[in-house]
């Protein structure tokens, strides 16, 4: 900084002219132009004004823009507002700053401060002018605007003392004619009070007239009117002459009136509007109101009577009934809408009985609606032979609907809550019906099955099988299931007005439908499928096994996936509710799955009956001792290895081959190399050997003792060996057992020999553990060999060729 810039601080802070030139301007506005400015003049001031004006200037622009002095300066302000060092204070003193400096500052510090604040002052230079250029039309309207501000408001002061003048010439003419008019007005007052009472008196002397010529035109309710404003003053004036003779007349009049009203009360053939403004009419006449009542009730009672008698008629076995939609619209729009226009009228002529007047509507409204309500379930008990829902819960939602309005008229008659229950017993009987129409659904399958089963095979063209007639049965059933929750979700739907019910939202959900519908049809499937394993005759009566084996296998199949998806199905369409007790999946999954068991054992039973049967007879008809020698394998033998494989082919359909015990590689030779090991020999040479050293019965039983027990009736796995293996096992015992009461010579022993040989062959495939076979097949030919006096056997070279030609 130079040292000559000490001595004048104009050249020091030229910020500040911006600052001026705006601060004239501002200036300019207000007072508006100087008398001896021209238009050549600048508005910068001399740079010698003093820092006041300044000042004034500055804080008139930081008003304009609404800034603070902290604001105004870019920082807050400093801790001392009174220092006169501080630059952007507002006693900022340029000499004691610049003495400030020079004390305290050596020469680089000031050479820094100079040119920090010249380019500090540039900055701010910049800023201000273009402050001022964008405000510049600004600063241009608001001299205008103030100077015509100016103008106007002396216009406007003028105006205003004119006005003022003007009114108090008004006040002072509007005095001088009230005072004129004074006495005029009282007299007026006065005519007006006299027209108004001789209008009144016209009304009197004049109301006989108009109140007959009223009765004349039938207009009673203008009568009734002009009476009502009437009473009260010829009532006060009656000690008047004049005034009773006219209320004489009056009532003569108005007493024909109440009896012309009564009689077009009583005739009935208006509806009930015309017959509640009757009693409104009558009312207003004086009438008493106890007999109004009565009366109005029992003429009610005449038309809702006649609805019900028409809805009775519908019912008739001659016409043909409409359908139930039509029948309950006629009962609302009939019977319920005139029991709703009962009640309001009621309610509303006769508000002042007070709870008895209440309680006898309630009791009307009671045993009419109880009539109602009976015909209707005598109309929806003729639709319970239908299966589809929608016309039913159409009727009933609408029938619902129609009561809601009677019933918040009419709460202490119950009409809502009775129909609420005839909705819900409607809702019982529709789930018993189609619980009804599934276990029909079911035992018509069977039939179909049963038909099929025993429908002759026609030469070239395969009938179905029973895996076919298994998924025919089962996606019968699952649709009829389906076809049955979309019937009876149509109470549920949102559209309809009693779905919101408790019943329907909780108990119909989860005892009606998941319980009594779908868990009662499941129970009742699985009841219907043990019948068969009851029935009676040794060879099951007249169901067929393989009917047997279908519905073990269908009970399996619920059991694993059917059961849970159902039940999942249910639970989703009908949203159960947690608080009502419902049957675990599990239950009903080990029931299905006992009632499977018990088919297929009883499968088991039925056919290995069957073959036992052919074994018994076989044994009991034919005479083993003189028999001849043996040359080919018996038929029955043949007949019972082609039944095996057809029982086995018939399960394989259905279940599943199961697990086997590992064989040997000769299996089919395994009887014939018994028969004639030295085991065998050992067993049968004390028999036939005259030395014998020791009793045959007593080595049968020793070996009994250490063979392994054989349980014939042994619990049934699902699968095809278990199956066939129980089936050969009843029939190889039973052979055992016949054999057993028998007596046989040595070729009748052979001839047992080579049928166990035979069967030995070929039914160890059967079977899960082919050891069973050749324990059982052993035993039959021991017992053979016990019973024969000359036990002889046959070669097993032989007996092998024997049996393979066979």
């Amino acid at each position: 900084m130079a040292p000559g810039s000490a001595s004048s601080p104009s050249p020091s802070f030229p910020a500040l002219r911006p600052w001026a030139a705006v601060g004239a301007m501002a200036a300019a506005a207000a007072a508006g132009p100087s008398p001896g400015s021209g238009p050549g003049d600048s508005p910068e001031g001399p740079e010698g004004e003093a820092p006041e004006r300044r000042r004034k200037a500055h804080g008139m622009l930081k008003l304009y823009y609404g800034l603070s002095e902290g604001e105004a300066a870019g920082r807050p302000a400093g801790p001392d507002p009174l220092d006169p060092t501080d630059l952007n204070g507002a006693h900022f003193d340029p000499e004691v700053y610049l003495d400030k400096l020079r004390r305290e500052c050596p020469l680089a510090q000031l050479m820094d401060s100079e040119t920090d604040m010249v380019r500090q002052i540039r900055a701010l230079d910049s800023d201000m002018q273009t402050l001022v250029y964008e405000n510049y039309n600004k600063f241009i309207s608001a001299t205008d605007t103030i100077r015509k501000m100016k103008n106007d408001f002396r216009k406007m002061e003028d105006e205003m003392d004119r006005l003022a003048t003007n009114m108090a010439v008004i006040t002072d003419f509007s005095a001088r004619i009230s005072a004129t008019l004074q006495d005029r007005h009282e007299r007026i007052t006065k005519l007006a009070g006299v027209h108004a009472l001789l209008r009144k008196l016209q009304f009197l002397f004049e109301l006989p007239s108009r109140l007959t010529k009223c009765v004349e035109l039938g207009a009673y309710g203008q009568a009734v009117r002009y009476q009502g404003r009437a009473q009260a003053v010829l009532q006060q004036y009656q000690h008047l002459p004049s005034f009773r003779a006219i209320q004489d007349d009056c009532q003569v009049i108005t007493a024909r009136l109440a009896q012309q009203l009564r009689q077009r009360f009583r005739e009935g053939g208006s509806g009930a509007p015309e017959q509640a403004e009757c009693v409104e009419l009558l009312l207003a006449l004086g009438e008493p109101a106890e007999e109004l009542c009565e009366e109005f009730l029992a003429h009610a009672r005449g038309r809702l009577e006649e609805e019900l008698r028409s809805l009775e008629a519908e019912l008739g076995p001659s016409p043909p009934a409409p359908d139930v939609l039509e029948f309950t619209d006629h009962g609302g729009s009939g019977f319920v809408g005139g029991l709703c226009q009962v009640a309001a009228a009621y309610q509303e002529l006769f508000a002042a009985q007070g709870p008895a007047g209440a309680e006898r509507l309630a009791a009307f409204a009671r045993e009419l609606g109880s009539r109602y309500f009976a015909l209707v379930e005598r109309r929806l008990a003729q639709e319970q032979g239908g299966g589809d829902n929608s016309l039913l819960v159409r009727a009933l939602d609408r029938f619902h609907r129609r009561l809601r309005a009677p019933g918040a008229l009419l709460a202490a008659a119950g009409l809502a809550e009775a129909a609420t229950e005839i909705v819900e017993r409607v809702a019982r009987e529709r789930l018993g019906h189609h619980l009804q129409g599934l276990r029909a659904a079911f035992l018509g399958c069977l039939t179909d099955v049963r038909q099929a089963l025993a429908a002759p095979r026609v030469a070239g063209k395969e009938g179905p099988g029973l895996a076919e007639l298994l998924a025919n049965v089962a996606s019968s059933i699952l649709s009829h299931i389906k076809a049955s929750l979309a019937a009876v979700h149509l109470f549920t739907a949102k559209e309809v007005s009693f779905s919101n019910k408790p019943y329907f939202r909780g108990e119909f959900c989860s005892q009606g439908v998941r319980e009594g519908l779908i868990v009662g049809f499941i129970r009742s499937m699985c009841q219907t499928a043990q019948s068969f394993c009851d029935s009676p005759g040794e060879k099951g009566g007249a169901t067929p096994p393989a009917l047997l084996l279908l519905l073990s296998r269908l009970c399996l199949d619920y059991e694993t996936a059917t059961i849970s998806y159902i039940l999942t199905l249910t639970d989703e369409q009908f949203l159960v509710q947690d608080q009502f007790p419902v049957t675990p999946v599990s239950t009903l999954c080990a029931e299905a799955r006992e009632t499977a068991r018990r088919l297929l054992t009883h499968y088991v039973k039925v056919q290995g009956l069957v073959i036992s049967q052919m074994l018994r007879k076989s044994v009991e008809t034919r005479d083993w001792l003189s028999t001849l020698e043996p040359r080919n394998v018996r038929a029955v033998m043949k007949r019972v290895v082609e039944d095996t494989t057809a029982i086995d082919v018939q399960v394989g359909l259905l279940y599943e081959e199961g697990v086997r015990k590992a064989q040997s590689s000769d299996s089919s030779k395994r009887t014939f190399s018994v028969y004639s090991s030295s085991r065998q020999q050992g067993r049968y040479a004390p028999s036939y050997t005259p030395s014998a050293p020791m009793d045959t019965n007593l080595l049968s039983n020793i070996q009994k003792l250490f063979s392994e027990r054989i349980d014939v009736f042994s619990p049934v796995e699902f699968n095809k060996v278990s199956v066939l293996t129980g089936i050969i096992k009843i029939s190889l015992k039973t052979l055992l057992e016949c054999v057993r009461l028998r007596t046989f010579g040595r070729f009748g022993l052979q001839q047992v020999q080579v049928d166990c040989h035979f069967l030995q062959l070929y039914l160890w495939r059967f079977v899960a553990d082919e050891e069973l076979v050749h324990l059982l097949l052993d035993e039959v030919v021991a017992s053979a060999a016990l019973r024969c006096p000359d036990p002889v056997p046959m070669e097993p070279s032989v007996v092998e060729v024997i049996c393979e030609r066979g």
